[in-house]
């Protein structure tokens, strides 16, 4: 009984060694199953999940809605699109938003008054107008008072008035007439009464009757003629003629060089600095420099004026060069001839300054021809 019990023992043993390994088999096969199963499961929520499935539909264009067989709208068929860097939880659902535009446009309206405008250093005639719109007569006719026709009366902390439009400013005086003072700016009427920044009242039968005296008219489109305050064309067989524009006014008659026709530059900077030739408002050129600078003739000629003027050019030199020919030369620091006397072409005759109506050191030179004022940047070589 004993040998048998020994004798089973070992099989036994055998026996559940196998079912043992046999069970450890079976669940790792049950392990890799669900590993396979938990895998395929992920793959197919990802590639066949409805949520990322896109259905593309093409709708009809505009041309089409309009012909008589529109084109039904097409839904193709639906693919597999990864739309997750596009689309997050944020964003998800969402249309496209417009931004805001906080910046609004308002139409500007040219204005009908008459505004003011205090002058700063450095500001011209030319550039006050300029910024305004404005031609630089309309500046000088609009502000008659305070620059009487001369540019070169323009100073900082002046408050000139700023018309609208182009044109004059005219203030009405007793015995005006609308019709007399329309001839007189070479205008319509019509111009002045229905301009409204005048507010003339159209109702009355009588449209003078409405306008008091005192009342200051913009006249659009009008012009007037602008004093020259420059030196007047002063020849060498009568200078006399001068005496009236100040102490440097010279004799009656004089004998001297002949010029050449030709013109050099009078000074050694050939730059414009101030304002340039305008045939209305300033018939020269203004030539930059230093205070001391030299200053020559620009062709030879004879001396019929030297010395201090009265209207706003400091101390002038006048030369008549015997051939139609004067050039003048203004706002000098220093004079170096006298009346009558020959100067030759290239030839010291002053030194350049800013004396007189002058916003700073430059050299204001006329070229006048048979008593017409030119642009000398056209002549000078």
């Amino acid at each position: 009984m004993e040998g048998k019990l020994t004798k089973d023992k070992p099989t036994a043993s055998k026996s559940s060694k196998k079912l043992g390994t046999l069970l450890q088999q079976i669940g790792l096969n049950m392990v890799m199953a669900g590993l396979l199963i938990l895998l395929a499961f992920l793959v197919w929520q990802r590639v066949f999940d409805k949520k990322n499935l896109k259905t593309i539909v093409v709708e009809p264009n505009a041309e089409a809605a309009d012909s008589e067989a529109p084109i039904e709208p097409i839904e193709m068929a639906a693919l597999p699109v990864d739309l997750s860097p596009l689309t997050t939880p944020a964003t998800m659902g969402e249309g496209i938003n417009r931004a805001t535009n906080l910046k609004t446009i308002i139409p500007s309206r040219p204005r009908a008054d008459v505004i003011t405008y205090t002058v700063q250093a450095g500001d011209t005639l030319f550039s006050i107008a300029s910024n305004f719109g404005l031609k630089p007569e309309t500046v000088l006719w609009g502000n008659f008072e305070v620059l009487n026709d001369n540019p070169h009366f323009l100073k900082p902390a002046q408050v000139l008035n700023i018309l609208p439009t182009d044109g004059t400013y005219y203030e009405w005086k007793e015995g005006d007439t609308l019709s007399s003072v329309a001839d007189f700016f070479q205008v319509d009427q019509e111009e002045i009464v229905s301009y409204p920044g005048n507010f003339i009242d159209l109702t009355q039968s009588d449209l003078n009757a409405g306008i008091e005296v005192g009342m200051w008219l913009i006249v659009p489109g009008g012009k007037r003629a602008i004093r020259d305050w420059g030196p007047p064309a002063i020849t060498r067989t009568n200078a006399a003629s001068a005496r009236y524009y100040g102490a440097g006014a010279c004799g009656s008659i004089y004998e001297g060089a002949v010029g050449t026709g030709t013109f050099v530059w009078p000074t050694t900077d050939h730059s414009i600095s101030g304002y340039a030739y305008d045939s209305g408002i300033h018939p020269a050129i203004d030539i930059g420099g230093q205070v001391g600078n030299s200053v020559f003739a620009t062709d030879s000629g004879v001396v019929v004026y030297a010395g201090w003027s009265d209207y706003g050019y400091g101390y002038l030199i006048s030369i008549d060069h015997g051939t139609g020919w004067q050039s003048a030369y203004a706002h000098l620091s220093a004079i170096g001839v006298s009346c009558g006397q020959s100067v030759y072409q290239g030839g010291y005759i002053g030194a350049l300054g800013s004396t007189g109506n002058s916003s700073g050191p430059h050299l204001h030179f006329e070229l006048i021809i048979n008593g017409a004022k030119v642009n000398p940047y056209d002549y000078v070589r």
